[in-house]
């Protein structure tokens, strides 16, 4: 089945089997590497993508199930010069990330949280990140670094 997607600001064709993962088109039929398989049960959070702006974990849900759905990958959040997106800036600015496998998801889910909640407590944080499994860090700079991007997205650095 083709699939037509906007990924990444780019349209985006994709000849699919109707039970491919969406995971799988954006890594196998793009290339866009950076959404990560962990468990493909939906229960770590690695491969989450935003999908018409809401966060998605994308190894739960089929490529035929989102026809001209707007797609974001870790990929498409950096400027086209490099200059990291400020939440992924913030993961670096505080050390939220160890291994890095968990981080393209955390970052995205990060980016989702700060849309449906601008001002979010660090509790608040915490919560809305338990889909979102890391094994290196303990979440604190985790934490740190998520309330610093939602602070510079609201341009309060």
């Amino acid at each position: 089945m083709l699939v037509a997607l906007k990924v990444n600001g780019k349209a985006a064709n994709v000849d699919v089997a109707p039970n491919t993962l969406l995971v799988t088109a954006l890594r196998e039929h793009l290339r866009l590497t950076g959404t990560h398989v962990g468990c493909d049960t939906a229960q770590c959070g690695a491969c989450t993508v935003l999908v018409n702006g809401r966060a998605i974990k994308s190894c739960n849900t089929l490529a035929v199930q989102h026809p001209g759905a707007e797609i974001t990958t870790i990929e498409g959040l950096a400027a086209a010069d490099g200059t990291l997106h400020p939440m992924q800036a913030a993961f670096k600015e505080c050390h939220g990330l160890q291994c890095g496998f968990c981080t393209p998801g955390m970052v995205m889910s990060a980016l989702d949280l700060c849309q449906r909640h601008p001002n979010a407590s660090e509790t608040q944080v915490r919560e809305q990140l338990e889909g979102n499994l890391c094994r290196c860090t303990g979440y604190q700079n985790i934490v740190k670094a998520v309330q610093m991007g939602q602070a510079a997205l609201a341009g309060k650095s």
